[in-house]
């Protein structure tokens, strides 16, 4: 049977396989799946992927015949493993095969051209921070530039075809994106729970607008000639991508023991609802 699994469940599936019916706790999976330094949500990590695991099994966490959850303490693979690989090589002439067929997916389109969080360099939390920090502190003053000096704007779009639509479009979406911004700030300031994740899913979002918004410099051109304003711009296609990183590489993440130690106490409340909320 040939299983389709991404590169995180398949690790997690070749532990339990490795050692088939004892327990391995979650901080044993998270320490393989997520080597130090790098800054996720562990437990929904976890979560995740033993939820990837049971749907390409055919598993499920109230009936488990393979993936077994253990209360308070991890998962174990419930069901017999047999090693064909020794018993094979014993013939002669024969080659070495796949002991499974898991295989690892080939890698995607997005794969490619996004960093994940193993190819990013480590760097000091402060410093992953306070840059992102200062990146939604830009954003804001490009907004508020903006809209404070939409005479001057209009004036400027004024020989361009269709400049009240593009004008219109400007005041929209700086309008929408200065609460945006504001709640990045204050989620990445007090480490609101998960922000990353929240950041992942509206970064596709984020990318299109921050892209547009790439060509504020040429709003300057009363103060700036074209060569510095096509400078600029070039730069800031750049920004959503890094601020991407720097969130994959700790902005707005809480310590990473203390994230844990307060993800456990609640899995230690109710464990039987870590999967379900994790497939949520």
């Amino acid at each position: 049977m040939r299983v389709k699994l991404n590169t995180q469940p398949f690790q997690m599936l070749l532990m339990l396989l490795e050692r088939p019916g004892e327990v391995l706790t979650r901080e044993e999976i998270s320490r393989r799946l997520w080597p130090d330094g790098t800054f996720v949500d562990f437990e929904h990590g976890v979560n995740s992927a033993v939820n990837r695991i049971r749907e390409a099994l055919g598993d499920t966490a109230g009936n488990p015949r393979f993936v077994e959850t253990v209360a308070r303490r991890g998962y174990r693979f419930a069901a017999p493993v047999e090693r064909i690989a020794a018993a094979q090589d014993l013939q002669p002439g024969s080659s070495s095969p796949n002991s499974n067929e898991l295989t690892e997916p080939e890698p995607t389109l997005g794969s490619h051209v996004l960093a994940s969080p193993q190819e990013l360099p480590k760097v000091p939390y402060a410093v992953a921070q306070t840059l992102f920090i200062l990146f939604q502190l830009m954003y804001l003053g490009f907004y508020v530039g903006a809209l404070a000096n939409l005479a001057e704007i209009d004036d400027l779009l004024s020989p361009l075809p269709r400049s009240a639509w593009i004008f219109n479009i400007l005041i929209v979406t700086a309008a929408v994106l200065i609460p945006v911004r504001a709640f990045l700030l204050s989620a990445v300031i007090f480490h609101a729970p998960r922000i990353q994740l929240k950041f992942l899913k509206l970064w596709p979002f984020l990318l299109v607008l921050d892209v547009l918004w790439s060509l504020s410099p040429f709003l300057l051109l009363h103060h700036i000639n074209v060569g510095l304003a096509l400078a600029c711009t070039t730069l800031l296609v750049y920004s959503p991508f890094a601020q991407r990183s720097l969130v994959l590489m700790g902005a707005g993440a809480k310590d990473r023991q203390q994230g844990n130690e307060g993800a456990r106490e609640q899995g230690d409340k109710d464990p039987a609802t870590k999967d379900g909320d994790a497939g949520n």
